[in-house]
């Protein structure tokens, strides 16, 4: 028997006549529902490309349109760029006073800058070299630099070193005199980084709560607990296999 659904010439005029009945056509709610079907499969293509990496959008382009591929590789490069660009120091620059205005004010409309005005002589001024270069490794897009304090100051006082300067937006933030600022001789990256953390040189340190790093504890010790129960069962059923 034909379909009576066929779109032919004499399905019409049978449907005309009242012998066969309406063809069958899809609700507008159905059409609005296949739309949304079709419009969440492709924000989930999408989302599946954010999260590819170069060399997998490579194996994909016999399976996507080449345009698509192209903008997402085009994406992801400007990303990578873009974090190998502020992530660009991780170290402590030495610097001298000809270099200042470049190096810092003109540097520090990009990104923080941190200045150690210092004399190696010192003992403070030492430790606080130490300090900033692991402060230096962990936070590369903050630019730290050192200068010899009475080269970029003429008869800077040695009571005043070490003394750290904080530039930002083109202009100085703050200016911070004295080792008793930093602890003394009792300074740390830790403490030092709290202190730059003020002053959005670099991130501050996220809060633990101590009641879910508490939980976290027992979870692992209570892990382990198991785990060493398990390879004691498996070391008795070892032992009893040699009797």
């Amino acid at each position: 028997m034909d379909d009576p659904n066929a779109d032919t010439e004499w399905n019409d005029i049978l449907r005309a006549k009242g012998i066969l009945p309406p063809k069958d056509e899809k609700s507008k709610d159905e059409v609005e529902d296949w739309f949304t079907d079709v419009l969440r499969a492709q924000q989930e293509k999408e989302q599946d490309l954010d999260n590819k990496t170069l060399d997998e959008l490579d194996e994909l382009e016999d399976e996507h349109d080449d345009r698509i591929l192209l903008e997402y590789r085009h994406k992801r490069m400007q990303e990578m760029q873009a974090a190998a660009a502020k992530n660009k120091f991780g170290q402590v620059t030495h610097i001298s006073k000809p270099d200042f205005v470049k190096e810092v004010t003109e540097a520090s409309k990009e990104y923080h800058v941190v200045v150690h005005l210092y004399q190696d002589y010192i003992p403070a001024c030492k430790l606080m070299n130490q300090c900033l270069d692991q402060l230096a490794n962990d936070f590369k897009a903050t630019k730290f630099v050192k200068i010899i304090a009475d080269q970029c100051i003429p008869n800077y006082p040695d009571r005043n070193v070490p003394t750290l300067l904080i530039y930002g937006d083109g202009d100085i933030k703050a200016n911070l005199v004295g080792a008793l600022q930093f602890g003394g001789m009792e300074m740390t990256p830790r403490g030092i980084r709290a202190i730059l953390a003020k002053y959005d040189a670099v991130p501050a340190e996220k809060i633990v709560d101590p009641e879910q790093q508490k939980k976290k504890t027992i979870y692992r010790s209570q892990a382990t607990a198991a785990l060493s129960s398990d390879e004691d069962d498996d070391d008795d059923d070892d032992d009893r296999g040699y009797y």
